[in-house]
């Protein structure tokens, strides 16, 4: 229902003077008489403005039925004033005098001249003796005050307007031409556009014909009554019927239209108005949420990363620690990249959340303690440092592992060798054979414990390494430290008993030497030269089957050559084997030259021919092992050296293309040429370029890899390490999506709050004027000076310092000492554009609240039985007015009910869920007091 209460309220009027249309509706004042009196449009007046006026009558519960008789005594004339105005005429008389009906009547007229309008030729008598041409005129009078004057579009005139309105509304729609107020409308096809425009349900629009006017008009005028609250004003068939339809007829129903479909219109907007900012405050709640889970997702796990980093047990054996190696790679390959990605996404979410709640004037967003991106980062800082001492405790526990397995083989290879050479020496030396020896063979004896003492002098030094491995394998913490030290003791005991039996067999074979002088020169000579020899032979195969670790080309030529020293020796010690062979031949030649039987081998020595050959002819297979071996180890060094060179050749450039990358992506944002869209698609392709440099970055990858399967642990061909090449791809590409960031959301300001891309150019431009270090921020100084340099007052005076103050407390809330650009960006958009306030979003609850003046008890008042013996009361059946209450204030709330009507579901809840019960005086059941949840929204107070 349309109500035109609306239409006479003071503050939609002004003072209710003539206004910008001069005269009251100069051009509708020049009212036809002779026209007026045409049988035919006075039918058609007759009907219309009797509907017209019924509409509003029956606000006061009455209505008429004759318009030139029920308005003779002024009565029911002052009560349609007092509802369309909805102001109060002076108290009406009640008698039924002539006189009483011509100060009734004179009281509406000069109630409608004090509105602005001339009534030309109309006098209260000619109304009060039913002059139908005067009651209709001055009716239509009342029509073009309160249902046309107030229609206005581009400044048009009223009836100008109220055309323009029609022209516009019906402009989509075949075979509507609307240029007048009268045959335009006569197939009907106009009211039923009208119609179809603003209510598209309730008219079937392409089912009508234009050859049917009565059909098309009929169900035009019976759907604005039934669905539109717009009585039945015309006839069909008195349009149809007539060549040209009453122009005022037509403009006043039309003007129902307008009121109606107008009214509409606010509270669309209003509910538009409700839903943006609900779905602003929605989609900022979303976004807090996310972040928060994100946040504490990431934050889980560092957590729960940090402890495994810092985990430090060591393992007893390499493939242990390679097993955690291993693990740690795939930490670094696998879990931790996308941990990054969530990392900068993070931080992305947390800049868009706060500048989209800086761009609908929400309070800044404060995550849950110790969820911070700054919290973010320290516990990121944390995860880093323990990962970077983590894979140096790695590598050095591998590094540990192998010496301690290098020494443990060596320390068992020397002990075999020694226990093999010990085995038997203890019983020989407790024999007790020189008792019932000759003296030739207590010169052999002699000759042989000699040769034996030469012998143990010779292995003391491989006892002593022994002890030294033994010691050092303590040191170094091997895990089988007690069966080696258990080892090392039992031989240096048993070299103990060796000495001691040593001395005592050594003292009673001189003893008995001074009984036995014989001695065969030729053996002596023979074991003394054998004993060194032998021993030189034994070193040999024990330096050939020596096991070495190299780590560079330079450490494995080292062992080469010394092997080829060794190997220019082999013909001096040859030439000595046969000298030493040649003593043998040579006693054995006397021997047999004299007779002489030789009792078994030489006495002197255990050291016979056959062990010297044998052990020869070892030393001579073992050499081309050791050649083989060393040129292994020499194919394998060269072989990570050239794993070496190729990791530096891609690393050195990969690294410098990084910092190239860094550097010209900071200079990207600070020149940030163009507009910022170009900049944003230039970012774009920068960002795609870096991303398809990615597969350099994973040929570098595959090359680490092989690198550390090699074990190769140095590199003096480059600088640049793999995690030195990571961490700067990692900051290349978070700098870059920080950067594009940036530009967005400058992109959501300027958009937001209207600035040009000359404002946003002119405010980079003194950004960077004053950012000397290029630093993207500025200091309290340098931000003083940018604001002096754009116009404002902040010179170094009291004035000047507090409006300084109070700048810096809205671009640094956190008094961090720094302005950053989006800061500066948000604070001259404030200055230089409007948004909307809470204020705005009240007024719009207030259109939804239906703010508009109601009457107390039936609008015009309430009718009560008059006392009996009044006059005119006759039987006590005819009844009188009691005097009208006036409108009620505006309504201050709104209810569930208004809500579910006018919004959408899901944003009508969320204001019944979050407004407050209603508590003013005028309060009602279920009201909702929508003032303070409008202020809290944008953050004036608690929801």
């Amino acid at each position: 229902m349309v109500d035109y209460h609306s239409a006479g309220q003071p503050y939609a009027y002004g003072g209710n003077g003539p206004g910008p249309n001069g005269d009251y509706m100069a051009q509708e004042d020049d009212w036809d008489r002779d026209l007026l009196l045409d049988p035919a449009w006075e039918k058609q007046q007759r009907k219309t403005f009797t509907a017209w006026c019924n509409s509003h009558l029956r606000k006061a519960g009455t209505q008429i039925e004759n318009i030139d008789e029920d308005f003779r005594d002024g009565l029911k004339l002052m009560l349609l004033l007092e509802v369309i105005s909805g102001e109060r005429l002076p108290k009406p008389e009640r008698g039924k005098m002539r006189v009483h009906k011509i100060n009734n009547v004179n009281k509406a007229l000069d109630f409608i001249a004090s509105k602005g309008v001339k009534l030309v030729s109309i006098g209260a008598e000619e109304i009060v003796d039913g002059n139908a041409k005067m009651t209709l005129g001055m009716i239509w009078t009342i029509i073009l005050r309160f249902a046309i004057q107030d229609i206005s579009v581009e400044e048009t005139s009223a009836k100008e307007g109220l055309l323009l309105w029609c022209q516009r509304k019906t402009a989509p729609y075949k075979n509507v031409n609307v240029q007048n107020f009268h045959i335009s409308w006569k197939d009907g096809l106009a009211f039923n556009a009208l119609i179809h425009r603003h209510r598209p349900e309730l008219i079937e629009y392409d089912k009508l014909r234009k050859d049917d006017p009565v059909t098309n008009l009929n169900n035009a005028f019976e759907v604005a009554e039934k669905y539109l609250d717009i009585p039945k004003m015309l006839d069909a068939e008195d349009i149809v019927n007539t060549a040209r339809p009453d122009e005022k007829a037509i403009m006043t129903y039309v003007s129902s239209f307008y009121h109606a479909f107008s009214g509409a219109q606010k509270a669309e907007t209003a509910a538009n108005r409700i839903c943006k900012v609900l779905a602003v405050n929605q989609e900022n709640e979303h976004l807090m949420e996310d972040y928060e889970k994100l946040a504490s997702d990431l934050l889980e796990w560092i957590k729960r990363t940090i402890p495994w980093l810092e985990d430090r047990s060591p393992q007893k054996t390499i493939q242990e620690m390679q097993q955690k190696l291993e693990d740690f790679r795939d930490y670094r390959r696998i879990h931790k990249p996308p941990k990054v990605q969530e990392k900068c996404q993070l931080e992305i979410n947390f800049n868009t959340l706060q500048t989209k709640l800086r761009l609908s004037n929400r309070p800044a967003f404060m995550p849950s303690e110790g969820k911070m991106v700054s919290d973010i980062n320290t516990g990121w800082q944390h995860l880093e440092q323990a990962e970077k001492g983590y894979e140096e405790w790695l590598l050095n526990e591998i590094r540990r592992l192998e010496r301690l397995d290098h020494l443990a083989e060596k320390f068992r290879q020397k002990a075999s060798i020694h226990e093999a050479w010990t085995e038997g020496k203890e019983a020989m030396l407790k024999q007790k054979d020189y008792e019932t020896a000759t003296l030739s063979d207590i010169k052999a004896l002699i000759r042989k414990h000699e040769a034996f003492e030469s012998d143990l002098a010779a292995h003391q030094d491989r006892v002593e390494q022994i002890a030294a491995i033994a010691q050092e394998l303590n040191e170094l913490d091997y895990y089988d430290s007690p069966s080696v030290n258990a080892r090392c003791q039992k031989i240096c005991d048993q070299w103990d008993v060796l000495g001691s039996l040593t001395h005592s067999r050594r003292e009673a074979l001189e003893k008995t030497e001074k009984q036995l002088e014989t001695i065969d020169e030729l053996h002596l000579e023979y074991a003394k030269r054998a004993a060194p020899f032998n021993n030189w032979m034994e070193s040999a195969m024990e330096d050939l089957q020596d096991m070495f670790i190299v780590h560079t080309i330079e450490e494995i030529e080292g062992l080469i050559a010394a092997h080829d020293q060794f190997k220019s020796t082999l013909p001096d010690a040859d030439k000595e084997r046969e000298a030493i062979l040649g003593i043998q031949r040579e006693a054995q030649r006397i021997a047999d030259f004299n007779s002489i039987k030789l009792s078994g081998n030489n006495p002197y020595t255990s050291v016979t021919p056959q062990i010297i050959n044998s052990k020869w002819e070892r030393v001579q297979q073992l050499v081309p092992k050791r050649d083989h071996a060393l040129l292994d180890e020499q194919s394998k060094q060269q072989s990570n050296e050239h794993l070496r060179r190729q990791f530096a050749s891609q690393a050195n450039i990969v690294g410098p293309w990084i910092q190239t990358k860094m550097e010209e992506i900071g200079r990207i944002s600070i020149e940030m040429n163009g507009t910022l869209e170009d900049q944003l698609n230039h970012l774009k392709q920068y960002e795609q370029s870096i991303v398809d440099y990615k597969p350099n970055l994973d040929l570098l990858e595959q090359q680490h890899q092989l690198i550390q399967e090699a074990l190769i642990f140095d590199n003096k061909h480059t600088n640049y390490t793999m995690e030195h090449i990571r961490v700067g791809w990692e900051q290349l590409l978070t700098t870059i999506a920080r950067t594009s960031n940036e530009v967005e959301n400058q992109i959501l300001t300027r958009d937001a709050k209207g600035i040009s891309q000359e404002q946003m150019q002119e405010f980079r431009a003194s950004f960077n004027h004053f950012d000397k270090d290029h630093g993207g921020s500025l200091g309290p100084e340098e931000f003083k000076a940018c604001l002096i340099s754009l116009g404002y007052d902040v010179e170094n005076d009291r004035q000047g310092d507090a409006e300084f103050n109070r700048i810096m407390s809205v671009v640094d809330p956190n008094n961090s000492g720094i302005v950053t650009f989006q800061a500066f960006i948000d604070f001259m958009s404030r200055e230089t554009t409007d948004t909307d306030t809470a204020d705005q979003v009240i007024a719009s609850f207030k259109v939804l609240a239906g703010d508009k003046v109601r009457t107390r008890a039936g609008a015009f008042g309430t009718r009560v039985p008059e006392p009996p013996g009044e006059p005119g009361s006759g039987s006590g059946a005819r009844r009188r007015l009691r005097p009208h209450l006036g409108p009620s204030p505006p309504q201050n709330y709104i209810t569930a009910e208004e809500l579910r009507r006018e919004l959408p579901p899901d944003q009508a809840e969320y204001c019944i869920a979050r407004m407050a019960p209603y508590q003013g005086p005028d309060a009602v059941p279920g009201a909702l007091d929508y003032k303070s949840f409008s202020t809290a929204l944008y953050g004036e107070s608690d929801l």
